[in-house]
């Protein structure tokens, strides 16, 4: 299976093909193998059509959603009409994730390594929220994903002593 028909496969779910094997029972049992490829090859560029029209849909719906959200809430460029006030705040946006990243990470490097090793079960469960929420929030969901093996092997360590 080459790879566009992979990334078609995976796209439509694998309309095409499963089009094709539900009608091969029905094919006419005179139709010669070049008939039957050729049968194959339309069913699947209207497929494929299809998921094309599907894609460009959802490609326009994105822009309309981004454009809505840009018209409600405005950009980073419409601050710096507001001189150096504006020209501050889009500055703070921009520094506000590595502010938050370098914190967390300060505090769980305190945490893991046992430097806070004296914290109470609520500040704990403080800490804990506090990775989730910006780690899910600032950084997305595979940030917590990819953390959160790491951060179960710790617990069942430290639960282990």
């Amino acid at each position: 299976m080459s790879f566009l028909s992979k990334v078609t496969n995976f796209f439509t779910g694998g309309l095409g093909e499963k089009i094709v094997d539900g009608i091969q029972a029905y094919f006419p049992p005179d139709m010669t193998p070049e008939q039957k490829a050729k049968l194959e090859i339309a069913i699947k560029e209207q497929s494929h059509k299809r998921e094309v029209e599907l894609l460009t849909l959802a490609a326009e719906q994105d822009e309309e959603f981004n454009n809505r959200i840009r018209d409600l809430e405005g950009t980073a460029k419409d601050l710096t009409q507001f001189g150096w006030l504006g020209r501050i705040v889009v500055f703070l946006r921009g520094c506000q994730r590595p502010v938050w990243g370098g914190l967390v990470m300060y505090m769980d490097i305190q945490w893991f390594n046992g430097n806070w090793s004296g914290l109470s079960e609520q500040q704990e469960s403080a800490l804990w929220v506090i990775n989730i929420l910006v780690l899910g929030f600032l950084f997305g969901e595979r940030a917590v994903k990819n953390v959160m093996p790491f951060m179960t092997q710790f617990m069942k360590q430290r639960a282990q002593k």
